[in-house]
């Protein structure tokens, strides 16, 4: 965790052991509006985030304060009012939409609050769908040996409702990882676990991203997993800053 340092401060792409990342999210000067006229509100004001390749950053605040907007702008789901932001030095703010949804697709992996597993499929088969999707060659890693990675292989015939809370969430981790994303965005992965699964899952979520070199984000409510995490952030009626 890098108490006492400012996101503002955060502009050189340094990962947790010290050296150059380019590889990451880079977000600079990053604003967000919602709704029309008196009524506007801004989602995000003047964001600048720096997550580097290898690096596990946490955000935290309270509901409204503009964490899911965060997420969004990252990812490419939503185009903020001015500002830029970078995905391993790919532009996903001047992209077009066509553009966008081909970058967000090939460069980042989204985690959900329950997984958010279809209920048809086992547990290899979610890992195995992105390439009926994808762009050719869409899956990069093998399923089987990532969701052995999660420990999960023992599991991989089993649909979401034979698998626990902290189960799912360890197949949509594998998931989110199968087509080797450069960012990964975590929305509140121990939003229905326990306080024993959630340690287990966010642990998992700091060996996993130091293990793939990914920039991993991720929202939180939980301040007791924070101790996993590279570094921490406090969202605040749109700011965002360093703890």
């Amino acid at each position: 965790m890098n108490a006492g340092t400012t996101a503002t401060e955060r502009t050189g792409a340094v990962g947790p052991h010290g050296s150059a990342q380019p590889d990451g999210l880079l977000m600079r000067d990053v604003t967000m509006l919602l709704g029309d006229g008196e009524d506007t509100v801004r989602a995000l004001d003047g964001v600048h985030l720096t997550v580097a390749a290898g690096e596990f950053a946490a955000v935290v605040g309270p509901s409204g304060s503009g964490k899911s907007s965060l997420l969004a702008v990252a990812g490419g789901l939503a185009v903020p009012a001015s500002g830029t932001v970078t995905v391993a030095g790919r532009p996903m703010t001047a992209a077009s939409r066509r553009a966008r949804t081909a970058l967000r697709r090939d460069l980042v992996g989204f985690v959900f609050q329950s997984g958010n597993l279809l209920p048809a499929l086992t547990a290899v088969d979610q890992l195995r769908l992105p390439a009926r999707f994808g762009s050719s060659g869409a899956v990069r890693r093998d399923p089987m040996e990532l969701l052995a990675e999660v420990g999960m292989a023992g599991k991989a015939d089993r649909r979401p409702h034979q698998l626990s809370g902290g189960e799912r969430q360890r197949v949509g981790i594998a998931r989110a990882l199968v087509t080797g994303p450069r960012l990964l965005l975590v929305d509140e992965p121990t939003a229905a676990l326990d306080q024993a699964r959630s340690h287990d899952i966010v642990q998992m979520l700091a060996r996993e991203t130091r293990r793939h070199g990914v920039a991993t984000v991720m929202v939180t409510h939980d301040t007791e997993v924070l101790r996993y995490c590279d570094s921490v952030y406090e969202m605040m009626d749109g700011a965002l800053r360093g703890v």
